[in-house]
């Protein structure tokens, strides 16, 4: 390190950001010491309270307070306000582990969580305090959260940009849905149309990463020999690439059968990505064996939105198919295996963990059979939305412990 002309060591100012950011960590509450715990824990609270009070809505028990309709309030919330806040969660306790550097902890943390927070509540009651207010305050916490992001990872020169242009382009896409709710933007489904789409690619991003190189260390801890590969390949690449360009055909053309046969094109595609990984392998490790789960929703759910383009089958079966099954799954899936292991817990499904998977994946089997009336469609929404927020609501209670507590060693 560098010395004065008196030979005293010089403190650079990139280790009075760390020497500060310890003791951020070490004098603030364990909830705010990792980005998972607040973001993870205030995630899966709003989906079970945006969905509580949606199924309030749609029974005439309660009105929303909100300057938006009931249905576009609860596509909104479900993207941007419950997966954009597990995303974020993902993404804080992601770049300390790529760039080696301390995560963001204590008031910083606190103040971002404060932030995504405000932004959910006054979208909500945005019929009272205007539509405006909720625009600026959730459009620029995804800034907020991509500039730090941004910043961790230039200063590390590390690779993982892509990662964070999906945040950003997240919040492009929570500006335009706003936009176009206020009739700047003249297509009414562009912006939740294009959240969908980078959440599913972002699924393709990071699943390829983790889904493989989880299955592939459990198989060796159980002597399996496996030929699954290190990093995603070529075919990996022409596979994310090519469910760009079918979601970029979905979101800029007509609806008809050349998009929707691109779309399925895509889906064999994902399907044939899923099946390289052997998940079939892993049932004897549900952390592992949900992953796997989650992603074969997103083949399930492009082939589904392909046929919706030429009319073979609703539209809400394929959006269900992403949202309730590939989104959830998956987040259930991250969130609790990086509860256990950010926590140092031993990574082990407990029976309630179990339950969590069995509900989620309940909930959205029956969401998209009941939108493809192969069941009675009142009662499978009905069941569908007990078991999903079921899921979510036993997560609260299985993990809060786990995310209020410190990690197992460190001291409160």
């Amino acid at each position: 390190m560098p010395d004065d002309p008196t030979g005293e060591r010089i403190v650079t100012r990139g280790e009075q950001m760390l020497a500060l950011r310890r003791r951020r960590m070490a004098a603030s509450h364990p909830f705010f010491r990792g980005g998972f715990r607040p973001f993870f824990f205030g995630g899966a609270a709003w989906a079970l309270i945006a969905l509580s009070l949606w199924i309030g809505s749609l029974t005439g028990v309660i009105g929303l307070p909100t300057a938006l309709d009931p249905l576009a309030w609860h596509r909104h919330e479900m993207l941007f306000g419950f997966v954009g806040a597990v995303a974020s969660g993902f993404l804080l306790t992601a770049v300390p582990n790529w760039t080696g550097r301390l995560p963001i902890a204590g008031w910083p943390l606190g103040g971002l969580f404060a932030l995504w927070a405000a932004a959910r509540l006054a979208l909500l009651f945005s019929a009272e305090t205007g539509l405006w207010l909720a625009a600026i305050l959730d459009v620029g916490f995804f800034f907020l959260l991509g500039l730090l992001a941004e910043r961790e990872v230039l200063e590390a020169n590390n690779r993982n940009f892509p990662v964070v242009g999906m945040i950003l382009l997240l919040g492009i896409a929570d500006a335009v849905d706003y936009l176009a709710t206020v009739g700047v933007i003249p297509i009414a489904d562009l912006g939740w149309q294009l959240a969908i789409s980078i959440v599913v690619l972002l699924i393709s991003l990071v699943g390829g990463r983790i889904i493989p190189s989880f299955t592939r260390n459990w198989m060796a801890k159980q002597g399996i020999a496996t030929g699954l590969p290190t990093q995603p390949g070529r075919f990996d690449l022409f596979v994310i690439a090519a469910t760009a360009v079918a979601l970029l055909a979905w979101l800029s053309g007509p609806a008809g059968t050349p998009i929707g046969l691109v779309l399925v094109a895509a889906a064999i595609l994902q399907a044939a990505r899923w099946a390289r990984w052997m998940g079939y392998r892993t049932f004897a490790d549900p952390l592992v064996l949900v992953l796997h789960v989650g992603y074969a929703w997103v083949p399930v759910g492009l082939a589904l939105l392909g046929f919706s383009l030429m009319r073979l089958v609703p539209r809400s079966a394929a959006i269900h198919a992403l949202t309730a099954g590939a989104m959830a799954t998956m987040i259930l899936a991250v969130m609790t295996r990086a509860s256990l292991g950010h926590t140092a817990r031993e990574l082990k499904a407990n029976s309630a963990t179990i339950l969590i998977y069995l509900l989620v994946t309940a909930g959205a089997v029956l969401r998209v059979t009941a939108s493809l009336r192969l069941i009675d469609y009142d009662m499978g929404i009905e069941i569908a939305g007990l078991a999903w927020g079921g899921a979510f609501l036993l997560f609260l209670v299985a993990y809060a412990p786990i995310l209020w507590r410190p990690r197992l060693g460190e001291q409160r």
